[in-house]
């Protein structure tokens, strides 16, 4: 009797194991990141998959838990800037699916148009080499500075600043918290959602649409094609996630598939 009971146990020890949800561990920052990764839960538990979601409030440290293995996925990031962290950290990570594209706004406390911009203000930007060179090209578009064709650009490769702005570089996520100390700051969505601001009805000027950046998925190379990282691509490109983003941020973010 407890030989059979103790085989009994043994195999529902093994049913369960068998039945029991596989951990998927993403890194993201909360808005709107990890705000998609919530939608995306319940359609991976129907694939047997326990969605994680660890939150960071920082570009760096999720890149480097994923190419540690510490993370089987981050989401925050557009190409450019991976591109450049790899090449400047010496990760192995690479891109999967794309979801979405955030428009970089100015923005201001102190103005209402880009016109009242006075002679020697000072300009909040991101300090990472994508997210500037970015930044640079929304004020180039607006009209404020030119840049020379150089591919990543810093204030160095400003042509021409005819109100002769101050340019004051601080990490991304530092540039919505500036804003009473600054003219404007250009500022990734992402922030700007988490610090109450509305792009559309906010910005003082905003990115194109047609802007290349759009968030991906991010791996380390060699587990694109892993069981886990299929599902979690399958799942946040679904119509379900498409509906919730143009819902949810009325233009503001848009879906990139």
């Amino acid at each position: 009797m407890t030989k059979i009971l103790a085989t009994s146990l043994v195999a529902l020890s093994l049913l369960v194991s068998a039945n029991a949800a596989e951990k998927i561990v993403v890194g993201a920052t909360p808005v709107p990141h990890a705000e998609i990764l919530e939608v995306i839960k319940p359609i991976l538990a129907k694939d047997g998959y326990d969605l994680e979601i660890k939150e960071f409030n920082d570009y760096s440290i999720p890149n480097i838990a994923t190419d540690d293995g510490d993370l089987d996925a981050n989401f925050f990031q557009h190409l450019p800037y991976l591109e450049e962290f790899n090449k400047n950290k010496g990760t192995k990570l690479t891109h999967t699916v794309g979801v979405h594209l955030e428009p970089m706004g100015v923005y201001s406390k102190k103005i209402k148009s880009i016109n009242e911009i006075k002679n020697g203000d000072i300009v909040a930007i991101p300090n990472d080499p994508t997210n500037e060179s970015r930044a640079l090209d929304v004020l180039a578009t607006a009209g404020l500075i030119k840049l020379n064709d150089n591919p990543l650009k810093t204030p160095l490769d400003i042509t021409q600043n005819p109100k002769n702005l101050k340019f004051k570089e601080m990490e991304s996520a530092q540039t919505p918290r500036t804003l009473d100390d600054v003219t404007i700051a250009v500022i990734n969505t992402n922030y700007a959602l988490n610090a109450s601001l509305n792009p559309i009805k906010d910005a003082l000027a905003l990115e194109s649409k047609e802007s290349p950046y759009v968030n991906y998925v991010v791996v380390k190379v060699g587990n694109e094609q892993s069981k886990k990282i299929q599902a979690l691509n399958k799942a946040i490109t679904t119509p379900e996630v498409k509906a919730f983003i143009e819902k949810k941020y009325e233009g503001a973010i848009l879906p990139a598939f």
